[in-house]
């Protein structure tokens, strides 16, 4: 399934039916899942944020134990024992369940998401729909069978000097696995998103750490999820969630001796952290972090020549989508001065300042946001090129454009740091080696984008290596927002973009972050896993003899 998932937010998307709380709030418990038990054994307690209102929400919730999260751990190991044994069609049919479910909680999935993200209602239904896709993508995956990388060398007992034993090599489930919510997207990359529609289908249960910006969101998720296990016959434990705002159940649960893999959306300094707790295990394990993104965007002059004005206005939208709170938003555009530059920035920073502002995820996200948009206005070198001083809302953020010089560039780093929000910084190099050494310079990102005539590209083959070397996705004459759902997407990249440029979080190749090889030598056919054995009794393609066949 290929799914193109873009947020265009509309003004008349902002309605909200809060006002039939009533009717459904008794869905909202503010308690764990511990497998499918609800569970509040600890005293403290929390409330999530409406961002638009800048209001609390009424529910009320109750973050888990040590305890609690020691018996989600249990379970999931006892239920990996059972789980890992169910056929990809079993596994795929529970994928698919979660999807009916998450459907089915109607419209106060949609209430609860837009009264804790400050998010429009067409934005929630959109992300949903990308959540439900990406479970059926899933499915479809394991029902298909290829995933498990088949490869079949068979033994030679009469070559010499030595025998050749006969080997079989397959993809198997690692164990439980963490997955922490990402507060900017509480369906796609949190409770039943990406990370955890990828392990299940592995065959690895989760414990997901709720993010504490969209607990109510995460419960009624968590609630579809649970649901689907019980119709279609899964272990009691394969799933669980748990309630926390602070950081001390997230890192026991990255230093439980169960946990076998982690799954990360958010901030550097998280998801380092995150990583080297992993890495510090008496067990050490992967934790597969998404973390920081400017995204660079070279724009080379004859296409500025060309469709300049055109640019501007893409590149305004793309850096204001989601109130820039997006991993690809466009933080940083890189160009070689001329008037095509100058003419190209006005215009950028013209179409940036006719831009809506938007309201943020959360106060602390706005408060960040606006104090590191400060730091970037008064930072020495910078010009302003735009920047919007009014906005209706508390919690908006008010989009922002700034010029540097290459040399300025180079010399202070804490240009090159991401302001999460609608901002964006326009580098005006003195020459294509200064753009290069620009380049050269960054650290790793999810995208990079080229801007260009087809004419010029030759002569800036180096600038697009350099380019290439930085980022997981390369993209000509586009904008990086809007990530396609498919096979050939790769959402990564190196060191600080995520923790392992080789995973993607986004597609069908999401699956191999929480899988490992193993090889049978000389087992005999009646032993052998299905995939395995001669004949091909599931009908997958497998590599057979350096040969992929499916016979």
């Amino acid at each position: 399934m290929i799914l193109n998932f873009d947020f265009r937010e509309k003004p008349d998307e902002n309605k909200s039916h809060f006002g039939e709380q009533k009717k459904w709030i008794h869905m909202i418990t503010g308690k764990n899942y511990i497998g499918s038990e609800r569970s509040s054994k600890g005293k403290v307690t929390y409330k999530t944020i409406n961002p638009k209102l800048n209001t609390e929400n009424e529910w009320q919730f109750t973050e888990a134990t040590e305890a609690e999260v020691d018996a989600a751990a249990q379970k999931a190991t006892e239920a990996f024992a059972v789980y890992k044994q169910k056929s990809d069609k079993e596994r795929a049919a529970f994928l698919r369940a979660i999807g009916e479910e998450i459907e089915a909680l109607g419209q106060p999935l949609i209430d609860a998401y837009t009264s804790e993200s400050g998010l429009p209602e067409g934005r929630a239904m959109g992300e949903r729909g990308r959540t439900i896709g990406q479970l059926n993508a899933f499915a479809s995956l394991l029902e298909q069978g290829d995933w498990v990388d088949a490869t079949i060398d068979h033994g030679n007992h009469e070559r010499t000097p030595a025998p050749k034993p006969d080997l079989r090599k397959m993809q198997i489930a690692t164990g439980p696995v963490a997955v922490f919510g990402a507060s900017n997207f509480p369906f796609a990359f949190s409770t039943a998103g990406g990370d955890t529609a990828s392990a299940l289908a592995a065959g690895c249960p989760v414990i997901v750490k709720s993010h504490p910006m969209h607990a109510a969101t995460g419960e009624l998720v968590s609630s579809a999820v649970i649901k689907a296990a019980e119709k279609t016959g899964m272990p009691d434990g394969v799933f669980s969630n748990l309630n926390s705002k602070g950081i001390s159940i997230g890192e026991q649960l990255v230093k439980h001796p169960a946990i076998k893999g982690v799954g990360f959306t958010g901030s550097i300094k998280a998801g380092k952290a995150l990583v080297q707790l992993g890495a510090n295990r008496e067990e050490p394990i992967p934790v597969y972090a998404e973390m920081g993104s400017i995204n660079p965007v070279v724009v080379l002059p004859e296409a500025l020549k060309a469709n300049g004005e055109t640019w501007a206005q893409k590149y305004a939208g793309s850096i204001n989508m989601g109130a820039g709170q997006f991993c690809t938003n466009p933080g940083l555009i890189l160009g070689i001065a001329g008037a095509a530059l100058e003419t190209f920035g006005k215009h950028l920073a013209a179409n940036l300042g006719e831009q809506p502002s938007n309201c943020m995820l959360h106060p602390n996200i706005h408060s960040a946001y606006e104090s590191g948009k400060q730091q970037m206005l008064d930072a020495e070198g910078t010009e302003v090129l735009a920047v919007a001083l009014e906005a209706d809302g508390a919690n908006d953020g008010k989009p922002a454009l700034v010029k540097v010089t290459g040399d300025d560039f180079l010399v202070d780093g804490n240009l090159h740091t991401e302001v999460f929000g609608p901002f964006s910084m326009l580098v005006e190099c003195a020459s294509k080696a200064q753009l290069l050494e620009v380049l050269n310079e960054l650290e790793g990102q999810l995208t990079g984008s080229l801007i260009a005539e087809t004419t010029e590209v030759a002569a800036y083959e180096d600038v697009i290596d350099a380019l290439r070397s930085r980022v997981g996705r390369i993209l000509f004459n586009g904008v990086p927002t809007g990530v396609e759902v498919c096979p050939a997407m790769h959402h990564g990249g190196p060191f600080p973009s995520t923790s392992d440029a080789k995973f993607t979080s986004v597609g069908n190749d999401a699956i191999y972050r929480w899988v490992r090889p193993v090889s049978y030598q000389d087992w005999p056919q009646e032993l052998l896993p299905d995939a395995l054995k001669d004949g091909n009794p599931l009908g997958i393609l497998r590599k057979v003899d350096g040969t992929y066949i499916k016979a």
